[in-house]
């Protein structure tokens, strides 16, 4: 039997093993802004956008002190957190480079621009935001053509001062 999930669905959150809360939460709270929760000492917390329960949560209970994972093995790739607008993914490139913290890529999807990092243990971030549905690149059947072609930085940087 065929099932399709609701299209309604959403991921509600992720929970990152870390091997420092306080590294983390210094790059998931300070650097990109997400909002504190709740902290279980130096053992866990979870972090939100907008007053949700936890987007994030970070923990230390088998990892604390633990180098990062082996980019080869299985694993995840990164977390992709999606901005409200282009304007906000600017102000966050800007705020990457004012804290002189390193992009490991940047591209422009088709259907999306994307920023990528990694966190302090090595775990994937993707930074981005959706481009109107109306723009998304498609071929002559409708079918959805995503791509990867290089971001104007300087052009979405030009966003914070619209």
């Amino acid at each position: 039997m065929s099932y399709t999930i609701p299209a309604q669905t959403q991921i509600g959150h992720i929970h990152l093993k870390v091997s420092d809360l306080d590294k983390a939460l210094s790059f998931y709270q300070d650097l990109l802004g997400f909002e504190l929760k709740q902290k279980f000492g130096s053992q866990a917390a979870f972090i939100s956008a907008g007053g949700y329960h936890h987007h994030i949560g970070l923990n230390t209970w088998q990892s604390k002190g633990s180098k990062p994972a082996p980019t080869n093995a299985p694993g995840l790739y990164h977390t992709a957190i999606l901005y409200p607008t282009r304007k906000d993914l600017a102000i966050a490139l800007k705020r990457l480079i004012d804290a002189k913290y390193p992009l490991t890529g940047a591209a422009d999807h088709g259907v999306s621009e994307a920023l990528y990092l990694n966190d302090p243990d090595g775990n994937g971030v993707e930074l981005y935001w959706d481009k109107p549905k109306e723009e998304w690149p498609v071929d002559a059947e409708g079918s959805l053509q995503m791509v990867t072609e290089h971001l104007d930085v300087d052009d979405l940087l030009n966003e914070i001062n619209k």
